[in-house]
């Protein structure tokens, strides 16, 4: 018989540093192989493994086999969302040397929050749409208006496809470095995601950091008047 929810087993999870870790890793979108997070959590292969054992049972994470690799990634947008949400309230953590305080200024200044842009980027460009009436403010976050459907089909967006998606088509999610909103849902998805393919933005590697190209950095200024 169903008592409640137990919150405190996702607690539990969250509550291992190493698994927190490897989490924030794969808030970046990509999928990742155990080694690599591993690495990025500065654990050994067999610790990492134990760690994403228990992150598979409580669902958090999916993995797929490629050849001899095995490759994680979030489970789905609810976990991502959750995630989200408690770093909204997470307080900072300090860096432990000069490599993290750079890993950690290029996360700040843009970053992939799952499948969607954040960081200066992602408050910049959504800061951008809402000055030049592409976005107008909404109950539940923004709408698109009709020059922002123009801007974002110009941009290569399929907008109708977009619409029949099984998410919310465009919602506002909390930057937690920035403290102010940033652009998500199936929109935000498509924008970060065509940035990449037209190579306007490229990943950084071993971080969930992205950096905007000299072309990237051109046609953010020329198309939508952001510079950083």
């Amino acid at each position: 018989m169903l008592a409640d929810a137990d919150l405190a087993a996702i607690g539990r999870m969250l509550a291992d540093q190493h698994r927190s870790r490897f989490l924030l890793a794969l808030m970046g979108g990509e999928s990742l192989p155990a080694g690599e997070l591993a690495a990025r959590a500065g654990v050994s292969s067999s610790l990492a493994s134990a760690h994403l054992a228990k992150l598979l049972e409580a669902g958090l994470v999916t993995v797929t086999r490629r050849g001899r690799q095995r490759y994680y990634s979030l489970s789905g947008p609810p976990v991502a969302r959750a995630i989200e949400s408690l770093l909204a309230i997470s307080p900072p953590r300090a860096a432990h040397g000069l490599r993290e305080s750079n890993r950690g200024e290029a996360i700040r200044h843009a970053r992939t929050c799952y499948d969607h842009l954040a960081g200066r980027l992602g408050v910049a460009l959504t800061d951008a749409l809402e000055q030049q009436r592409a976005l107008t403010p909404h109950a539940s976050g923004w709408e698109l208006t009709s020059r922002g459907e123009r801007m974002l089909g110009d941009l290569g967006l399929d907008l109708p496809a977009l619409r029949h998606e099984h998410r919310t088509f465009l919602r506002p999610c909390l930057d937690w470095t920035e403290r102010r909103s940033h652009l998500a849902g199936a929109v935000g998805a498509a924008v970060a995601s065509r940035f990449l393919e037209l190579d306007w933005i490229r990943r950084l590697p071993g971080t969930r950091a992205v950096r905007p190209t000299p072309q990237g950095e051109a046609q953010l200024l020329a198309r939508f008047a952001v510079a950083l």
